[in-house]
């Protein structure tokens, strides 16, 4: 059985139907990315998917943010690399000892949102990576962010270093499935429905960018569908056997 038959899809993906407000701090972090990314972004970020409501999109991890981003323009720019860019999943493999290639970078943040990769993408874009993986989306749907406009802001972002960067080979990563039944488990992140929703999005969005879209899900779950309890601490984050298992798969999909 396929993995979106397993789950029911969301009903946000009705959501493009409407109109949603930007507040200031995402209409000016949006307009900025745009003036440095150049007009062939513009027509896109003029139609971002809205609702009449008002989302959360600030980071639940202000400091952690800050220091990681400054510890990331301290360093030098050396292009050609492969980057892993994304949230706390990203941030917590060892993509060095994982892949066996020393100079991998991570560029992962704790709690970021797809608006924070838009926020600092010049970092990334400026590195001219040979291979972008990029995995995003998780604390959007915490936050209730619909589905749509995290698909939406994520093709921003895609579009951003295929335009910036035309060599670099981006790779688009499924979010993850999670598990509600392990200890610890963050309750507000339990809607694997919406995870089901983007993905199709996502899958979508990549094919129509020219991107690459990898499915992981059938690399960590379990029989019921969840992400399978022996590769994750909380239900949410993976444990090392999890990242073992992804940077695999990617090796056998010939991505690494």
């Amino acid at each position: 059985m396929a993995i979106a038959d397993r789950v029911s899809p969301s009903h946000n993906e009705d959501s493009t139907l409407h109109l949603r407000r930007l507040d200031m701090p995402r209409m000016k972090l949006l307009c900025a990315t745009v003036a440095l990314l150049g007009c062939p972004v513009l027509a896109r970020a003029q139609t971002l998917p809205t609702n009449q409501r008002l989302y959360d999109t600030v980071t639940t991890m202000p400091d952690l943010h800050a220091s990681r981003v400054a510890k990331f323009e301290a360093e030098p720019v050396v292009t050609g690399r492969v980057i892993f860019f994304g949230n706390s999943i990203t941030q917590g493999g060892d993509w060095p000892a994982l892949t066996g290639d020393s100079t991998v970078i991570n560029r992962g943040i704790g709690a970021d949102l797809t608006l924070s990769l838009l926020g600092r993408v010049a970092d990334v874009i400026r590195r001219k990576p040979s291979k972008l993986f990029i995995l995003i989306g998780i604390n959007d749907i915490s936050k209730d962010i619909p589905d749509s406009v995290i698909a939406a802001e994520y093709r921003v972002l895609v579009d951003s270093v295929r335009t910036q960067s035309p060599t670099t080979k981006i790779v688009v990563q499924s979010i993850l499935p999670l598990n509600p039944t392990v200890k610890n488990f963050p309750q507000h992140y339990d809607k694997q429905n919406h995870v089901v929703a983007v993905n199709r999005l996502l899958a979508r969005m990549a094919k129509e960018t020219g991107a690459t879209y990898v499915d992981l899900w059938p690399v960590v779950i379990d029989a019921h569908g969840h992400l399978d309890a022996g590769l994750t601490g909380d239900g949410l984050h993976l444990t090392r056997p999890g990242y073992e298992r992804w940077v695999a798969y990617l090796k056998k999909r010939h991505l690494l």
